[in-house]
C-alpha cells in the first residue's frame, strides 16, 4: 500500500512541476543535414511522408558546411539520446560514424559510399552514386567544353572521389579541368578562363550555387550538376540519383531498424532511378540548342 502511494505521489510531482515522463516506447530520429540543401531537403520531405512512425519524434540539426559545425551537431544528437540517426551525404555521415559506433546510422544522397568504407556494424543506407562518364558525355555534347570548371571542397571527401573521375575523362572527351575548391565564399575573380562548369555533391558550393549561377551567366558559361536542386537555379543539366527513391528507401531501411533489425544485416541500397533534368530556358539565353538525343533523355524539362 506504501509503494502505491509513493508511486501515486511520484507521478503527481511530476505532473505538478512539469517534468515530461518519455514513454519507455517513444523513439527519437536524430537528423544531420547540412544547410538548406534543396536535393537534402526534398528527400527528407519524401522520407517523412513515407515513414511509417506516428509517434516518433524528430530532431533535426542542420549545421553549415565545416567539419567543426558538422561535429557540434553529430555530437548534440548523440548527446540527446537518439534512438537513430537519418544523415544526408557524405561529410554529415562520416562525422556522424566517427561521433557513435552505438547509435545505428541511416544515410541518403552519398556518392560511392562503398569506396569510403560508409558500411559497417552500426550503418547502412542507400547510395546516390551516378556515373561520372554519364554526365561527361552528355555535357560534352551540350557544351562542347575545351576547359572544364569543377567545383568542389577539399574536406568532402565525396567530391575528391568524382574530381578524380572527372580527371579520368579529360582524354575521352578532350578538355582540361580547371578545380574550383569552394569553402565559405565564392571568388569571382579567379573563376575565369573556363567554358563549362560542373557542380560536384560539393555541400559548400550548393549553398553557394546562386552566387556561382550569376557568375557563370555573366560569361555564358553553362552548367551541369551530379546532385539535384540546382535546376531551379538556373544549372543546365542535372543527372542525379532521384530523391523520391532516395527518401522511401531510406524510410523503409528506419522502419525495419526501428521495428528491431539491426543495422548490420540490411546491405546498402544501390540507387535505380536517375533523373535528368535540362534546363532549356537557360541554355536558350545563352544561345544554346539541346541536341535532340539528349533532350530525349530527360526525366524533366524546364523550358
Amino acid at each position: 500500500m506504501n509503494k502505491l502511494r509513493n508511486l501515486l505521489l511520484i507521478i503527481f510531482l511530476l505532473f505538478v512541476l512539469g517534468i515530461p515522463c518519455k514513454s519507455a516506447s517513444a523513439k527519437s530520429i536524430g537528423v544531420l543535414m547540412t544547410g538548406d540543401i534543396p536535393y537534402y531537403q526534398e528527400i527528407h520531405k519524401v522520407f517523412l511522408d513515407s515513414l511509417n512512425q506516428p509517434d516518433v519524434k524528430i530532431v533535426l540539426q542542420k549545421p553549415v558546411p565545416d567539419p567543426m559545425s558538422w561535429a557540434n551537431a553529430a555530437r548534440k544528437l548523440t548527446t540527446i539520446g537518439s534512438d537513430i540517426i537519418v544523415s544526408y551525404g557524405a561529410p554529415a555521415t562520416l562525422t556522424m560514424m566517427k561521433t557513435t559506433s552505438e547509435i545505428p546510422i541511416v544515410f541518403a544522397g552519398v556518392y560511392d559510399p562503398e569506396s569510403m568504407m560508409m558500411t559497417g556494424k552500426n550503418a547502412t543506407g542507400i547510395s546516390s552514386t551516378v556515373s561520372i562518364d554519364s554526365i561527361l558525355k552528355n555535357f560534352s555534347g551540350i557544351s562542347g567544353m575545351k576547359k572544364l570548371g569543377v567545383i568542389l571542397n577539399k574536406s568532402e571527401k565525396d567530391t575528391i572521389l568524382q574530381t578524380k573521375e572527372i580527371k579520368k575523362g579529360e582524354a575521352s572527351y578532350g578538355y582540361g579541368s580547371v578545380l574550383f575548391s569552394i569553402t565559405t565564399k565564392v571568388n569571382k575573380d579567379k573563376m575565369t578562363g573556363i567554358d563549362a562548369l560542373l557542380f560536384t555533391t560539393c555541400s559548400s558550393g550548393m549553398l553557394k550555387i546562386n552566387d556561382i549561377i550569376d557568375v557563370a551567366r555573366s560569361s555564358k558559361i553553362p552548367t551541369a550538376s551530379i546532385i539535384g536542386g540546382g535546376e531551379d537555379k538556373g544549372v543546365v543539366l542535372t543527372i542525379s540519383a532521384s530523391p523520391d527513391e532516395q527518401g522511401k528507401e531510406l524510410a523503409g531501411i528506419v522502419n525495419k531498424i526501428l521495428g528491431g533489425s539491426n543495422p548490420s544485416e540490411i546491405p546498402l541500397i544501390k540507387p535505380t532511378k536517375m533523373e535528368i533534368i535540362i534546363n532549356i530556358k537557360e541554355a536558350n539565353s545563352m544561345g544554346i540548342e539541346i541536341p535532340g538525343d539528349i533532350k530525349s533523355l530527360a526525366t524533366k524539362v524546364i523550358e
